[in-house]
């Protein structure tokens, strides 16, 4: 799905005055809004998508956009979606509103979907009452599914959610392992702990079988031996160096990657990109890599990467063959904007791999790469 499409909004309408309030929401809405009205409604002042059959239509533009606005009945909405949702994690934002424009209902993925947010937009153009019913707005607390996407944390295990944000509603012990301070202030009571802290704490509790006594967030780059209903919470810290001899296999090049990642005890999830040498910008290996793990692929020139002065392992070799002291420790540190070194350079017989991770000068910065 193309994810210009995602930031879309689809509206549907079935009678007049839904095509109206349609109309409205279209115009008054700052958003990118796609209008789609029964064949059964005459008159042409919106289009230019029409549908025969609703349930037909929705089943093919469900996942297409990045929230829907059903302007009919919540009794149809339901039915109709119900065997197209997936997770909360993945389905678009839903909000019904009745055809008369009173309330506008906030109904599937209220938080990391914005469907919530949508709805206030929503009250905001037509002038409907918004209908919001997620306990932490309802209460007025922080939910740790919304504080995660703000700043640009990928939740690793969407069911710890729940047992975060009930921890917050009852005023329950919520203890943070945060070493980077992406969460600072923003979970009011909470106990930060250290990594060590963290595990020996869970430990603990596991023993005397008590975990439900705390809630549990881990937001890091470093993967802990930890139990499932810890919240885990990934930067987009992280970035490959890649070096590799020419027509070396995806696989290869995937699998060491693999490696050197679990070997340091660094999250996958956490990897932002790849970087390598420009006379590998047509190594189909490297490629395919970069485009299975869905990830940005950049290179530097030789100048670039003798400039870099921070590299732990040079080779003589490879300046000689290819011109450069380094490439993959010298394209990780470019790529990470200057970041730290973390892994130094890690060889097979084909494949070079280095870390390092973007420096953590706010979290703000993790989140700017995480939404690009």
């Amino acid at each position: 799905m193309e994810s210009d499409q995602l930031n879309k909004i689809a509206v549907w309408a079935l009678t007049p005055n839904g095509r109206n309030l349609a109309e409205t929401i279209s115009r008054e809405m700052n958003a990118d809004v796609d209008v789609y009205l029964s064949q059964n409604l005459s008159g042409h002042r919106t289009g230019p998508f029409r549908f025969q059959k609703l349930g037909d239509a929705i089943q093919r533009e469900f996942n297409q956009y990045g929230g829907h606005i059903f302007i009919m009945s919540t009794g149809i909405v339901v039915r109709l979606i119900a065997p197209l949702i997936r997770h909360k994690t993945e389905d678009p934002a839903v909000v019904v509103v009745d055809d008369g424009g009173h309330h506008a209902i906030s109904l599937l993925s209220g938080h990391l979907g914005g469907a919530n947010q949508l709805t206030q937009q929503i009250a905001a153009a037509s002038g409907a009452r918004p209908v919001i019913t997620t306990a932490t707005d309802v209460n007025q607390v922080p939910a740790i599914d919304i504080l995660a996407q703000e700043k640009g944390l990928l939740i690793e295990n969407p069911g710890a959610i729940k047992t975060v944000n009930m921890a917050l509603l009852t005023g329950t012990k919520v203890m943070v392992c945060d070493p980077f301070d992406f969460l600072k202030n923003s979970l009011p009571g909470s106990t930060k702990l250290k990594p060590e802290e963290l595990t020996e704490h869970c430990r603990k509790n596991e023993q005397q079988t008590d975990v439900a006594n705390a809630a549990y967030v881990l937001a890091t780059d470093r993967t802990l031996d930890l139990p499932v209903a810890v919240l885990v919470l990934r930067p987009a810290s992280l970035i490959a160096g890649i070096g590799c001899n020419r027509n070396t296999e995806a696989a290869e090049i995937k699998a060491h990657l693999t490696q050197v990642l679990a070997d340091n005890r660094l999250a996958f999830s956490s990897l932002s990109g790849i970087a390598s040498i420009d006379v590998k910008a047509d190594e189909t290996g490297l490629i395919a890599v970069a485009a299975e793990l869905e990830l940005p692929l950049t290179f530097f020139g030789k100048q670039e990467l003798n400039q870099v002065n921070t590299i732990q392992n040079p080779s003589k070799i490879v300046e000689k063959h290819v011109g450069v002291k380094s490439v993959c420790e010298a394209a990780a540190i470019l790529a990470s904007s200057n970041g730290n070194l973390i892994v130094p350079k890690q060889s097979t017989k084909n494949v070079t791999v280095a870390i390092a991770r973007i420096n953590y000068l706010s979290s703000g910065s993790v989140r700017e790469i995480r939404n690009t």
